[in-house]
């Protein structure tokens, strides 16, 4: 079959997300100088913005860099070269902490599950007990190399009674779940820019508690522009250290406009919602879901005969849908549909309504128009429910 007639492209993977109008066209604003007065203003307000979106009192940092870089700022600047941290890992993005800790000279202990699986906080508090050493744990809030989302909750009132500190990875989960950085007692948190944000990759935020600064005081890695001492100096003024990405940080004022208008436990409860239709579609269409305890931002789902690059191909070339398909050894045998950013149930209606389309074409038995029934009864319970 030739690819159907389509000028449109619709992004439902989990980063970059899509963006939404009000947001994109600030992008297109005459470019003004770092240093200007005018900057100050919108960099100030950007900041006092990323505090209540990761609810914290304290300073958010913003960064020139993907997510992996405010990993590795989290790194190079709280710790030494044979320090020991341990990593609780569930996915392609914990393992991540471990390659980057690795490269510093970190011993690493590892505390990992089976791709799908959860962290539990008791072998967290297990490996706290038998390495009385350790300087930091670091795991991952939502995995979304698995769609799962850890207890961060739990493992921070774990790590708190120590004199360890707790880094997490909020990179994919941050605004799309709920998540409480200091009433769950987090010390260092990272998050960039293209996914809950609803804007374009290129920017990360790290947020550190006092017990986290300390560390910082004796980090004895080299680093100059991950330096944190550096932004927590500018952070005084309102400015970066280096040039900032001035457009990128003005849609991201436009973004944060958006959700502190919405309101964070809206949102939240917006994205259970669409995890909860997404899990039903998914169900309805005969499929498994992959994950232990499922996100709210993005659905795994196991598909037949590893025909998962095969899917994610024919939505893309015949219909103009990007979604993910598994990593490592995991390709070609899950495929990810994301519910974050802006993407919202009209988005969902379509990805599922061709994601049947293709399934059918490559052989898989299913009643047609399943997946449409269990979203619209899921829209209908909730429309009830006002």
């Amino acid at each position: 079959m030739d690819k159907i007639e389509n000028s449109k492209n619709y992004i439902l993977t989990p980063g970059p997300t899509p963006i939404p109008p009000e947001v994109a066209v600030k992008a297109s604003l005459p470019i003004i100088h770092h240093r200007s007065r005018e900057f100050v203003t919108i960099y100030k307000d950007v900041t006092e913005g990323l505090s209540y979106i990761f609810q914290t009192k304290r300073e958010v940092y913003i960064l020139t860099a993907s997510g992996t870089g405010a990993m590795e700022t989290a790194v190079v600047n709280l710790l030494s070269p044979e320090d020991e941290i341990i990593v609780a890992s569930c996915g392609k993005f914990g393992d991540r902490w471990i390659k980057i800790a690795k490269k510093y000279g970190i011993k690493v202990i590892s505390v990992s599950v089976e791709w799908g699986k959860v962290i539990k906080p008791d072998d967290i508090k297990k490996s706290l007990k038998l390495n009385p050493n350790v300087k930091a744990v670091y795991t991952t809030f939502v995995e979304t190399s698995t769609g799962v989302a850890n207890d961060i909750k739990a493992i921070g009132e774990i790590v708190s009674k120590t004199d360890t500190i707790l880094v997490v990875d909020a990179i994919s989960g941050l605004v799309g779940q709920e998540f409480r950085t200091d009433e769950w007692k987090i010390d260092v948190v990272i998050a960039s820019s293209q996914k809950g944000f609803m804007i374009a990759p290129g920017l990360a935020f790290i947020t550190l508690s006092d017990k986290a600064w300390k560390f910082v005081e004796t980090s004895k890695i080299p680093k100059f522009y991950f330096d944190l001492k550096k932004y927590r100096k500018f952070y005084m003024m309102k400015e970066t250290p280096f040039t900032a990405p001035v457009s990128l940080i003005i849609t991201l004022q436009e973004s944060i406009k958006l959700i502190k208008k919405r309101g964070l436990e809206k949102m939240w409860d917006n994205y259970k919602f669409l995890a909860r239709v997404s899990r039903c579609a998914m169900k309805a269409l005969g499929l498994s879901i992959f994950s232990e305890v499922p996100c709210e931002v993005v659905t795994a789902a196991l598909v037949p005969l590893k025909i998962g690059d095969k899917i994610i191909k024919i939505l893309k070339e015949r219909y103009g849908i990007s979604i993910a398909g598994g990593q490592e050894h995991l390709k070609g045998k899950i495929i990810r549909l994301a519910h974050m950013g802006y993407i919202d149930i009209t988005d969902l209606l379509l990805g599922f309504a061709c994601l049947e389309v293709a399934l059918i074409e490559l052989g898989v038995r299913i009643e047609k128009g399943q997946s449409i029934i269990a979203i619209e009864k899921e829209l209908m319970t909730e429309c009830n429910n006002y």
